[in-house]
């Protein structure tokens, strides 16, 4: 299969990894670019995963909770430059349609889209959208939105960076009173500041954690070559169980820890106490603008067409 400098472009977006290094791995996995990822990171050539942090596209998150607290919606809607983005007319209609998104009871977008427009039935939500693309002058997508629902407790939610990102936590608790809505707020600043994979271990499949421990012995294997397979397999579970701490939020190290010790599940354990509450994260939800989408860059693909000699 040929490599194409695009493919070379997107897999050093998504590791960090050399351009070299990235024609190389999708060449020795015939440009299947999941195996391209996983055999770098094997090599000790790439990070875990960097996709979403290099990864960008304009547009805004938005969220919205109900008055009980206990539900609410993330939604987000997408637009081609960061001028519009921050247009009062464009953010105006994406809080329209995250308050719809609220009570929707749609499961998808296309079904959402199909929707009566709640300020106007004689439209769709679709059609509203059109007739905003037609204002605005810019092509404008409602991406993606996800609910969350709690019986017993509350949800809180956080806004990074005027909408790049958007976070909803919600708490199983039988008391709710400011001082755990403030420790939800903290907890959700940390789902947007580290982004966690899973709530806690015990998310993570075993085929999940098999899959780690073969790339990261691989890595050791590569990067120690003469050190016996004991101390190989030590320092695998060692990486292992940091990496756990990474991606779970549970096992992550608070942000605002002043000892810079206490952990994700500790401050919400500590906070519960002293407010006597039998209170827990049950759930997270996290979207970052532009995740997973990518930006057209001709002239960086042609740069890299030429040094590849293509």
């Amino acid at each position: 299969m040929a490599i194409s400098a695009q493919m070379v472009k997107e897999l050093r977006e998504m590791t960090g990894a050399g351009m070299l290094d990235s024609k190389k791995a999708l060449e020795a996995t015939n440009g299947d670019m999941d195996a391209a990822v996983e055999f770098l990171r094997k090599k000790g050539l790439a990070g875990a995963e960097k996709k979403a942090g290099r990864i960008t596209a304009e547009g805004v998150v938005m969220t919205e909770i109900s008055a009980d607290k206990k539900t609410a919606v993330v939604v987000e809607v997408n637009s081609e430059t960061d001028f519009v983005s921050k247009n009062e007319k464009f953010r105006s209609f994406v809080s329209n349609v995250t308050k719809q998104a609220l009570k929707s009871e749609s499961k998808d977008i296309d079904s959402f889209l199909s929707e009566k427009w709640d300020l106007d039935n004689s439209k769709t939500v679709k059609e509203e959208l059109s007739s905003q693309i037609s204002i605005i002058g810019e092509n404008l997508t409602i991406r993606r939105k996800d609910k969350l629902n709690i019986d017993n407790g509350f949800i809180e939610s956080y806004i990074h960076d005027k909408g790049r990102i958007g976070v909803l936590v919600a708490v199983e608790s039988n008391v709710v009173n400011d001082e755990l809505v403030k420790m939800a707020h903290n907890v959700a600043m940390q789902v947007a500041s580290m982004r966690p994979k899973f709530l806690d271990d015990s998310e993570i499949s075993d085929e999940f954690k098999n899959k780690e421990k073969e790339i990261l012995l691989e890595e050791a294997k590569n990067q120690n070559p003469d050190k016996p397979e004991n101390i190989i397999k030590g320092m695998v579970e060692g990486r292992f169980n940091k990496h756990l701490k990474e991606i779970c939020l549970m096992n992550q190290v608070f942000i605002m820890a002043e000892d810079g010790k206490q952990l994700v599940s500790q401050y919400v354990k500590d906070v519960a106490s002293k407010n006597n509450a039998n209170a827990k994260i049950v759930k997270y939800l996290r979207f970052e603008t532009g995740e997973g989408i990518e930006k057209k860059q001709e002239d960086f693909a042609a740069e890299v067409a030429k040094q590849m000699g293509n």
